[in-house]
């Protein structure tokens, strides 16, 4: 097994408060109907070792504990309160457990902000006792908490077992499916599980915290519905991602939804799969499937990473060979290649009808010598190109389907498998067809920490996830954001003056920006009259004679320009200028007679290339994110595009270009040249150092860049300005 290494800079208050030395139950009740009755069945039978105090004013005894009327009577120091009573009831509630020195209160009530107008002021009013007193909350709206090592089951759940997965999850539903799950498979248990409810005060990212240090836990497992401060999470999960692994399953898209916005960008973020690529950014192992979650949650813990994605796939039988090896691709996983001298060796113990290419078909060669699946499984883990090896077939049922003979080489093949397991650094993910009746062999790898797995598609997800968190932790955690740039006094007052005009930057203001930081932009010229065209059409007439021209109406009021019929290309000439400058005015007012109109944009027509977008959105869960992806009027529709929250590392710049479907197109399809990947990266980092100068800029799109064999040129350029943030630079206003 893998050492868990690292630690978190500071301890999370919530330990005290998720093992707490005592705990008062308000609503405690002897109704079993009552989750008041529940939580303190689950104190007393799991044998909770704490103090326990049950208040109801109208009971002396309940389970055999003494009762107290209020919290105010009790006489010990209990940490945490669970409150039982109806939401109406909270708030003093709350207010009388700080007084009396509790740190944590589980708010089991509905009726709070999820409900309407009521309901949030209700959730105020609770929140303004607990911030006055001191009291943490976890709620309202939440199904609960326990904490197995210390014995703590306020959920009343039968059947769990202590164990080193933690659980956070928004839905109390999914909870109990990952329990009756976990008991099915007999081998998973929890360390801590808390229904997060509302987030009114303790949220995602601090229930991550305290799992990351709570020593009990070796993976961490989320079901989320929504992140209350995203970007605060990414924080707290690249930290908790360096020690141990994260799942993640999140339901739907961000909270935002899909919303208008003056971007192409805007447009796309708040998506799902922008939610996806921020996670796996942080290290987070993203699951696709509710029902992955335990699966790759159980590989994970025990297996912690991979070296790399390279699989070698041991099968004895040829069709679920090929079953493996198109799963293993689909998943982004590489069947490894063997070396000669691996082969050779499988050679030397196989029947001649074997195939020693990887997937490995052992054919007949184990049919009476199941044992030699584990000297297989040995070999390959020695090839230096192996990563991962997967085992794939009947294994644990050769006593079964040929004779009860052959039961005692499949317990020493079992034996040898488990000394290869703590031998080798390379992770063992095992799939029999016979793992839903454990036979005797099975239960042994089980019990002694190997994944079993009855499905192909599940040990496919946990070695991606093996193979995802052993490339994030060699490549991209340590490396540090590139360094900020400083604000340019001109260019932050450039953004004064846009919010003082109530508009954003004009398209050769925003080029300016983005040249003055190093960008290469084409150089271009703002006509405002027919003197300036005059002098344009001179500016770029060369020896070889007049430049192709492109043409672009600079208007506060006209955003797609496209749309307005504000764009004239291929322009040749100082009489197409005239003529093209007159068809846009007249476009253009046709299109917004009230629009105000700046002038023309004239520059030479790019080279031909691959177009590409860059783009910036201030999400409001996870703050400043930047977008890579091809560009062109398609974007919004084929939205092959990939987010990175700002700032970036190298890793991460790298890390979007290669993750585009179009990826093959920049590296040269049908005689094409590949393009300048390198400069891309650049541009991807000056964009993000921009982005963190500059807190007035709200949205930017970079649409097309011509991305060329020796560098880009960014055509068309678009900055949203937010019009609520003023200008911080004390030069700007000089």
């Amino acid at each position: 097994m893998n050492p868990i290494e690292g630690h978190l800079p500071t301890r999370s208050p919530l330990h005290d408060i998720l093992a707490p030395t005592g705990i008062a139950v308000i609503g405690a009740s002897s109704d079993p109907t009552k989750r008041g009755y529940k939580a303190m069945v689950g104190l007393v039978k799991d044998g909770y070792k704490g103090d326990i105090y049950p208040i109801n004013p109208k009971a002396d005894m309940i389970l055999g504990i003494k009762a107290w009327p209020s919290v105010t009577a009790i006489p010990g120091n209990p940490q945490l309160a669970l409150i039982c009573t109806p939401a109406a009831t909270v708030p003093a509630l709350v207010a009388e457990c700080g007084r009396r020195g509790i740190k944590g209160a589980i708010i089991l009530a509905s009726g709070f902000a999820e409900t309407g107008d009521e309901g949030a002021a209700l959730e105020r009013e609770m929140m303004a006792r607990a911030e006055a007193h001191g009291v943490r909350i976890i709620g309202p709206n939440t199904s609960g908490v326990f904490n197995l090592h210390h014995r703590i089951n306020l959920l009343a759940l039968d059947n769990v077992k202590a164990g080193d997965v933690g659980i956070i999850s928004q839905s109390g539903n999914m909870l109990l499916s990952l329990a009756l799950e976990a008991q099915h498979n007999g081998q998973v248990g929890f360390s801590t599980y808390v229904g997060p409810g509302n987030q009114s005060d303790i949220g995602f990212n601090d229930y991550l915290r305290y799992l990351g240090e709570d020593e009990n836990t070796r993976v961490a497992a989320l079901y989320v519905e929504g992140f209350r401060d995203g970007r605060k999470f990414l924080e707290v999960a690249r930290e908790v991602t360096a020690m141990k692994p994260v799942v993640v399953y999140k339901s739907g898209s961000t909270e935002q939804g899909q919303k208008a916005a003056s971007s192409h960008t805007g447009a796309l973020a708040g998506s799902y799969a922008m939610t996806v690529d921020l996670l796996r950014q942080a290290g987070v192992s993203v699951v696709q499937y509710s029902d992955e979650i335990l699966p790759v949650a159980e590989g994970l813990g025990l297996l912690q990473k991979a070296r790399g994605k390279r699989v070698a796939v041991i099968s004895d039988g040829g069709g679920q060979a090929t079953i493996a090896s198109d799963r293993l691709a689909e998943a982004g996983l590489e069947l490894a290649e063997l070396s000669d001298t691996t082969r050779q060796r499988l050679r030397d113990i196989l029947i001649p009808q074997a195939s020693t290419v990887n997937p490995v078909d052992v054919a007949g060669s184990t049919d009476a010598h199941p044992s030699l699946l584990a000297t297989c499984m040995e070999i390959v883990a020695e090839d230096d190109n192996v990563d991962s090896v997967f085992l794939v077939g009947m294994f644990g049922g050769y006593s079964i389907r040929f004779a009860e003979s052959l039961l005692g080489d499949e317990m020493r093949g079992a034996e040898a498998m488990v000394d290869l397991s703590h031998a080798t650094t390379k992770p063992l993910v095992i799939y029999s067809l016979y793992t839903p009746i454990k036979p005797p062999a099975l239960r042994r790898l089980h019990e002694a920490g190997l994944p079993i797995y009855a499905s192909i598609e599940q040990s496919v997800r946990v070695l991606a996830a093996l193979g995802e968190r052993g490339q994030y932790l060699a490549q991209s955690h340590g490396q540090p954001p590139e360094t900020a740039v400083e604000p340019k006094p001109a260019l932050s007052a450039l953004f004064a003056q846009a919010q003082a005009e109530g508009r954003d930057l004009f398209e050769y203001e925003a080029k300016q920006l983005l040249r003055d930081h190093g960008i290469d932009v084409p150089l271009e010229l703002v006509v405002r009259s027919e003197e300036e065209l005059v002098e344009a059409a001179a500016r770029f007439r060369g020896a070889a004679g007049d430049t192709p021209l492109a043409m672009k109406v600079v208007s506060r009021d006209i955003l797609h320009k496209s749309d307005a019929g504000g764009v004239k290309l291929n322009l040749v000439g100082e009489q197409a200028l005239r003529q093209a400058r007159a068809e846009i005015l007249g476009a253009c007012r046709a299109y917004d007679p009230d629009a105000e109109i700046e002038g023309m944009l004239v520059t030479p027509m790019a080279r031909k290339g691959v177009e590409v977008i860059v783009g910036v959105i201030r999400d409001p869960i996870f703050g400043p994110v930047l977008m890579f992806g091809l560009g062109g009027i398609f974007v919004e529709i084929l939205e092959d595009v990939a987010f990175r929250s700002i700032p970036l590392t190298r890793h991460d710049a790298c890390s979007m270009v290669e993750q585009i479907k179009a990826k093959k197109i920049l590296s040269g399809v049908r005689g094409e040249s590949a393009v300048d990947k390198g400069a891309l990266v650049d541009l991807l980092l000056t964009v993000s150092r921009i982005v963190e100068a500059y807190p007035q800029l709200s949205e930017l799109d970079l649409n097309p860049v011509i991305a060329h064999a020796d560098g880009y040129a960014v055509v068309d350029a678009r900055v949203i300005v937010d019009r609520t943030i003023e200008s911080t630079d004390k030069e700007a206003h000089a």
